[in-house]
């Protein structure tokens, strides 16, 4: 038997989709698309190498200049904004899933790691953030002797 991580806001998630759909019933509007917009703003890929800890978010729409960088203590934050380029007055939205406003993430750091020497990379709409390990946080290894 395995076990499950218990998760108190998928309750409320599912009253909030069954609400969703009464009320689209009672509106007699066409019921939405099952998909949900993710739970983070943008994805993200951290992985660690043997001397840095690397994170990579797609921040499709924003330009180097859009985004911020930050560590506090143990805690990356990422944050960015992308701007409604026109306004549409006339006629109703058929369809609208692109995201406008402020985004940010903070994402807990499993090592300690030197802000000094961190890089920031922005290339296609892809923003690769490496951040050197301190050096008490770089794994050793202890060599064996025989005696």
């Amino acid at each position: 038997m395995s076990l499950m991580r218990w998760d108190p806001w998928e309750e409320f998630r599912s009253v909030r989709r069954a609400m969703d759909r009464l009320f689209s019933e009672i509106m007699g509007e066409r019921p939405q698309e099952t998909e949900e917009r993710p739970a983070y703003p943008f994805p993200l890929d951290m992985y660690e190498t043997e001397d840095a800890l690397v994170v990579k978010a797609a921040l499709p729409g924003l330009r180097p200049d859009d985004v911020e960088i930050s560590v506090q203590g143990d805690t990356l934050f990422i944050k960015g904004e992308t701007k409604q380029e026109e306004k549409i007055d006339r006629g109703n939205y058929l369809r609208r899933e692109l995201r406008y406003g402020m985004y940010s993430r903070a994402i807990p750091l499993p090592v300690a790691v030197d802000t000094d020497k961190a890089e920031a990379i922005f290339e296609h709409g892809i923003l690769t953030v490496r951040l050197p390990k301190t050096a008490e946080a770089k794994a050793r290894t202890i060599k064996v002797k025989a005696k």
